[in-house]
């Protein structure tokens, strides 16, 4: 890896080349039970939704912008690679997702997250995850932890 200072990270959409990339980058917080698993045909189906970090040629970071309703939007499948967690570089993925959902006119982002810190860094506020109906029943039926659900909600109000 190459020196903090050196390191440019730049964000951009993803495409189907990097399915494989973000599969296993996505497997590796899942095995941990911390994330979702996503298949590759999900992915394949849900690529617009993704963005991805790069460093150089290399997929280091991605996440997801799935919209829950006409005023909210849920931050999904946020990762880095080990080895560039701490860099800044999340929070560059964070400004990525937010600045789309604004341009889509979206008043209102949130995450289901053990990664609190970080989004109270980026502006989140936590709140109580039962507020958002629209997450728990389109995700939170067929989640295997749904009625021991140990995610905080976080929540950033964008347009008021």
């Amino acid at each position: 890896m190459m020196a903090t200072e050196s390191l440019q990270a730049v964000c951009r959409v993803a495409t189907a080349d990097d399915v494989d990339t973000l599969f296993e980058l996505i497997k590796g917080y899942a095995e941990q039970g911390i994330m979702l698993p996503r298949s590759k045909e999900a992915l394949l189906r849900q690529i617009s939704t993704f963005v991805v970090a790069e460093v150089g040629q290399e997929v280091v970071g991605c996440g997801a912008l799935t919209r829950l309703g006409s005023e909210l939007v849920e931050i999904r499948s946020l990762g880095m690679t080990e080895g560039y967690k701490g860099l800044g570089i999340g929070s560059k993925l964070v400004d990525f997702l937010i600045a789309q959902a604004i341009e889509q006119g979206i008043p209102k982002i949130m995450a289901l997250t053990y990664a609190v810190p970080f989004f109270l860094r980026n502006g989140f506020s936590i709140v109580d995850k039962e507020i958002f109906p629209e997450k728990v029943w389109t995700d939170c039926v067929n989640c295997p932890k749904q009625h021991a659900c140990d995610e905080i909600a976080v929540l950033r109000v964008l347009i008021e």
